[in-house]
């Protein structure tokens, strides 16, 4: 049996990422600011981000400044367990180089009310790597 909070979890994150697919939001916006980020693995960015500002200037903001199409993703499977949301999906786009990136991804996000406040991220690191090491990201706005 689904609990309401379950429920809730799921409906929340599964918005988020259908705006993300749409182009109008994103998964992101879900984080506390305090919200810790661990990507596992051995990529070249895997690490442990304290909060959503470093998780995002360190990662996000590089990786989409690394792409001429932004990442969309596609949801293969959503499950809540208490306050934890797993959400397994593909996610493909185009580097500012032409190439496609596409990766298959699990986020393990511990939810508290609204927010993800713990999150684990699991993907293929080899590919994850080519881009990051083959595709400079292009200036920030506003930067010359």
């Amino acid at each position: 049996m689904t609990t309401q909070t379950e429920s809730s979890n799921k409906d929340r994150v599964r918005a988020a990422f259908q705006a993300w697919s749409d182009g109008t939001g994103g998964p992101f916006a879900l984080l506390a600011d305090d919200a810790q980020w661990t990507i596992v693995g051995r990529s070249l960015a895997s690490r442990a981000y304290p909060d959503k500002a470093a998780f995002m200037n360190e990662v996000i903001h590089p990786f989409n400044r690394r792409m001429a199409k932004p990442l969309r993703p596609t949801v293969r499977q959503l499950h809540a367990d208490g306050d934890t949301v797993i959400v397994f999906f593909d996610a493909q786009g185009t580097a500012v180089d032409g190439k496609p990136y596409v990766n298959t991804y699990t986020w393990i996000m511990e939810m508290q009310g609204d927010q993800a406040t713990r999150v684990w991220a699991f993907f293929d690191a080899i590919e994850f790597n080519d881009l990051w090491t083959r595709v400079k990201p292009a200036p920030a706005s506003g930067t010359p």
